[in-house]
């Protein structure tokens, strides 16, 4: 009989502790990534894993991202995520009431409905799938997919619960990453990279400016002998797949997602597919570019949860202006306009005002509030 009680002794809920602790203490890198795979498979056992941040604006995967046992799966994994219909997709899964879900659950214990169950089971020799969002609120930071051999039991419904109950938590190591300081300019290239894929989405061209972008992005960290290509980054993959099901006719956008390269600037990797003279000719463009102002402020709004009259008052900050002529101005009381000031600088993590002006301007981040901030109405809030 199985024990669905993943934290039923006290060594598990010792390891749950240095979970929560390392989600508190840690922005999310690879190092980060590889902490926690080691002490998550202490609670919910696994044989492979796919682990990457995610873009919170298009919800696709990018750096870091780590990949244990799936082989060469990781390319056609992502493809199938946009061109076929399953179960427990990851846009699914960010909507959905509870942020981690497995397989066989989700399939009311009939796995062999899905596709991605099946080709894996064939190619792989794997069962159950625990799948998981990392989110803070509705906003996701992180993915997630643990697999089990066909030959080891499924998921538990426990093991399900410890996952969700862990999504905040470590949604908020992701989400601290993209708040360290962020460099402008100085890059090895500052001219777009461009990548064509064919329709198998495999890379057949490229130009000399995409290799530099390329070697700038953080690679992903790939584990126990795992023969993806390296060369392609975590941040492409998803991107290409987009774009594909783009010329599908099954999404309507195609994918786009910011990403911190190593030396910390922000580059933007945008897929389009292309349309071939010969019929089933088509091809897909990957440009990599950098990051314009306002590509990064949603980002960074996002990040410190700052809706539309917080970024307008922190603006005003920034400019000197006092409470009672911000009050002025956006035709608020003064009580009004210091309540907004509290609720920012708890969110920003700062005292005072002038911590909030050192914290974000002062570390690169007045540039891209300011051009591409969104512009609150007038009148009372």
């Amino acid at each position: 009989m199985l024990i669905d009680a993943p934290l039923a002794t006290p060594a598990a809920r010792a390891t749950r502790a240095r979970l929560l602790d390392l989600a508190r203490r840690r922005a999310a890198d690879t190092m980060f990534l590889d902490e926690l795979s080691r002490e998550l498979r202490h609670l919910v056992p696994f044989t492979a894993s796919f682990w990457a941040a995610s873009d919170p604006l298009t919800t696709l995967a990018v750096s870091p991202a780590r990949v244990e046992n799936l082989g060469r799966q990781c390319a056609r994994w992502w493809e199938r995520e946009f061109l076929v219909q399953d179960f427990n997709l990851f846009r699914d899964l960010a909507q959905a009431k509870q942020p981690a879900a497995s397989l066989v659950r989700a399939t009311g214990g009939q796995p062999g409905r899905s596709a991605r169950y099946r080709e894996l089971r064939s190619e792989l020799g794997y069962g159950d799938e625990l799948r998981g969002v990392f989110r803070c609120g509705t906003t996701v930071w992180g993915l997630v997919s643990l697999w089990r051999t066909a030959e080891e039991p499924p998921f538990t419904a426990g093991e399900e619960k410890l996952l969700a109950e862990l999504s905040t938590p470590i949604a908020e190591a992701f989400r601290r990453a993209t708040l360290l300081h962020t460099s402008h300019g100085d890059g090895a290239t500052e001219a777009p990279g461009l990548l064509v894929f064919d329709d198998h989405l495999r890379l057949e061209s490229f130009n000399s400016q995409a290799e530099a972008w390329l070697n700038e992005l953080t690679p992903t960290v790939l584990c126990d002998g795992d023969a993806l290509d390296a060369a392609i980054p975590t941040a492409i993959r998803p991107v290409v797949a987009r774009a594909h099901a783009v010329a599908a006719g099954i999404e309507e956008e195609s994918g786009c997602v910011r990403v911190r390269t190593r030396s910390g600037r922000w580059v933007v990797v945008h897929g389009f597919p292309l349309r071939g003279v010969a019929p089933g000719s088509g091809r897909t463009a990957v440009v990599i570019e950098p990051a314009k102002a306002s590509d990064i402020a949603p980002l960074l709004v996002a990040a410190y949860g700052l809706g539309p009259r917080e970024q307008q008052i922190t603006q005003m900050i920034a400019r000197g202006l006092n409470t009672s002529r911000i009050a002025d101005q956006l035709c608020l009381s003064p009580h009004t306009v210091r309540d907004y000031v509290k609720l920012i600088l708890d969110k920003v993590g700062v005292r005072s005002r002038g911590e909030l002006v050192a914290h974000l301007f002062a570390e690169h981040y007045w540039e891209p509030l300011r051009d591409g901030i969104t512009r609150a109405p007038h009148g009372p809030a």
